[in-house]
């Protein structure tokens, strides 16, 4: 066993967690009632928001599409991946690229137990997971490097996880490590929630009380930060639901973007 392994959190039912709190609001079975009385009481507040997490997911989806297809990217490196869905970033990747390459990363026990499901890829590609914190953006690209060739173009997902880290100079830091390490023609592609309503911020409140890893929301302006050494892809940093859009959605608070590294 690897100190990693020996150091990982244990699974602990009584404490809501981010993961397993989303997997809820996503129609998913692998959460516990603690996350589920979390859900419910933001729900009360913001009942739109479990359509919200699955209009979120859609924007993972067509985000991976467009890197997939139109941007011929063939790895994936999904940071903070949380608990396996429908529509997983590998399913999807390898649906458009049977050869695309995808690593996972998370430090969540839940999502560690089920990192075995995670592993299922097309005979051609490859799909590995990486249970480490992504404060730790060093161990991460070092674990991810076995599985992915950082000369050639990764898009590198951050999807809602960014709004757990406080401080900007922080959660830049750790993208800018990450776009670092990859080479010209990578991609970044990630949202997060933005103080846009005062049911947002009453949301926000009440996960900070319950949830084991608190919520930060960042303006749009601040969220822009994160890809200013990128060329953004049209049609820019939109409410998710307004990213290349499938069909008419209503505007919501999460906010996402593609960004190309030059």
């Amino acid at each position: 066993m690897s100190n990693d392994e020996q150091t990982a959190p244990q699974l602990d039912t009584s404490v809501p967690h981010t993961a397993r709190i989303w997997n809820y609001l996503l129609g998913g079975k692998d959460n516990f009632a603690a996350d589920r009385v979390v859900g419910d009481q933001i729900l009360v507040g913001q009942p739109a928001l479990a359509e919200n997490a699955r209009r979120c997911r859609a924007f993972l989806i067509r985000a991976v599409r467009y890197l997939a297809g139109e941007a011929g990217v063939r790895q994936f490196l999904d940071i903070g991946t949380g608990l396996p869905t429908v529509n997983n970033t590998h399913e999807v990747a390898q649906s458009v690229a049977p050869e695309s390459r995808i690593v996972y990363v998370d430090n969540d026990p839940l999502v560690l137990a089920h990192a075995r499901a995670l592993l299922t890829s097309r005979p051609e590609g490859v799909t590995s997971y990486i249970d480490a914190d992504m404060h730790d953006m060093d161990l991460v690209l070092r674990e991810a490097a076995r599985t992915l060739d950082f000369s050639q173009p990764v898009a590198i997902l951050f999807m809602g996880v960014l709004g757990h880290v406080e401080d900007d100079a922080v959660a830049q830091r750790m993208v800018g490590t990450a776009l670092d390490a990859v080479s010209s023609g990578s991609y970044l592609a990630l949202y997060d929630s933005a103080p846009v309503s005062p049911e947002v911020v009453e949301a926000a409140r009440i996960w900070n009380e319950s949830a084991a890893l608190p919520y930060h929301l960042r303006s749009t302006d601040r969220l822009a930060q994160f890809f200013q050494r990128l060329e953004l892809v049209e049609p820019g940093l939109v409410p998710v639901t307004q990213w290349r859009p499938e069909t008419e959605a209503p505007e919501i608070e999460q906010y996402g973007g593609v960004g190309r590294k030059p």
